[in-house]
């Protein structure tokens, strides 16, 4: 069985040293416009001896942007912003992707401007981050069929300036309960066209942006990520083993290279559940790199490697927190705690202060 260490080509196209992958990360330390900052170059920098960096959800307009200071790929300052970031983690002999991200109904207009939009006329339960605190989600509006054509191109447009701004990459952002997650289960998507009711045509809307951002990129260059157990922000099918074996069978038969699955556990540290994982059935139907996430640690990681299940694991929140987490690994070193009141604020702070053990141990 493979070690955590070894190489793994994800594609023809991202030939990585080693398994162990960042995992997307909300960090909100880009501008009221969606544009990057010289200090999410310090960020990704410091965290290059990843085998890839997956970049923290990236709007793909301002109409599917809802979370404030997350960055965008919809304009040019937004492209110039990240040419930076990408050049900054080369330089540090890493690889990164950009993650496509259309936040449907949990957009809230105080931070788009704009009304939100849903497979089906939905309200998302809980409460949306804004720039003037929580607020309700407002219901959100079903998307019409020229809708669907106006977000597939700007899925285009947001896959071509990832490459202009010198991403590797890109994945597509089909996990935790937004607008993909909200066409492809049933509680979400009440549609009775050719985009509802059965699974096959709810698969659609993502077979449709998959084949829209390869048209682009190309599928050396495509990968994508589902969250396939459990309710995730009020998204939830009422069967999720069998809708997304069926995903991923489709995602084989698109040719999708690579596949990110989260799949917490009851003990979770972000949203757990006890609904049991998918990523078995996945593997039977999906011949492609699969990457599992969600709480492992390097022996758990380890040991999904040597079940056969998974090619390479991404870890999230400690990666926050250890810019050098492949070093830690290998050597057996304690962790740092990461701190939550730091998650989302626009400083250093929690940020790039994060000690190396390398630091810690000239300290």
């Amino acid at each position: 069985m493979p070690s955590l260490f070894d190489p793994i080509d994800l594609t023809p196209a991202l030939a990585l040293p080693n398994r162990i992958i960042m995992a997307p990360l909300t960090r909100a330390r880009a501008t009221r416009d969606a544009v990057p900052t010289p200090l999410m170059a310090q960020y990704y920098a410091q965290r290059a001896a990843a085998g890839l960096i997956i970049s923290e959800a990236t709007g793909i307009s301002r109409e599917g942007l809802g979370w404030p200071f997350a960055p965008g790929l919809w304009n040019d300052a937004q492209v110039e912003g990240w040419k930076p970031i990408t050049d900054a983690v080369h330089q540090a002999g890493g690889r990164i992707v950009a993650q496509l991200w259309h936040m449907g109904r949990l957009v809230h207009d105080n931070v788009s401007g704009m009304r939100n939009i849903s497979a089906s006329a939905t309200q998302a339960p809980h409460y949306a981050h804004t720039y003037e605190g929580k607020k309700d989600y407002p219901q959100a509006y079903a998307a019409s069929l020229d809708d669907i054509r106006r977000i597939l191109d700007d899925y285009a447009r947001a896959a071509r300036n990832a490459i202009y701004a010198g991403f590797d990459g890109v994945q597509i952002h089909g996990a935790n309960g937004y607008l993909i997650d909200q066409f492809l289960r049933d509680g979400t998507n009440l549609r009775d066209d050719d985009y509802g009711g059965s699974v096959e045509n709810r698969l659609r809307f993502m077979s449709e942006v998959v084949g829209t951002v390869v048209g682009e990129v190309g599928r050396d260059r495509t990968g994508i990520r589902l969250s396939p157990n459990g309710d995730v922000q009020g998204c939830n099918d009422s069967d999720n083993h069998g809708l997304f074996t069926a995903a991923a069978a489709r995602l084989q038969a698109l040719g999708v290279p690579w596949l990110e699955l989260r799949e917490p556990g009851p003990q979770s540290t972000f949203r757990p559940t006890d609904e049991a994982p998918v990523s078995p059935s996945i593997r039977k139907v999906f011949s492609g790199t699969l990457v599992l996430n969600s709480d492992y640690d390097g022996p758990k990681a380890q040991a999904k490697l040597d079940e056969g299940v998974a090619d390479a694991i991404s870890f999230g929140r400690t990666f926050i927190a250890n810019p050098d987490l492949v070093d830690r690994i290998r050597t057996g070193a304690p962790l740092n705690e990461w701190d939550v009141a730091t998650f989302y604020t626009q400083g250093p702070e929690g940020y790039t202060d994060y000690p190396t053990l390398a630091e810690q141990q000239a300290a």
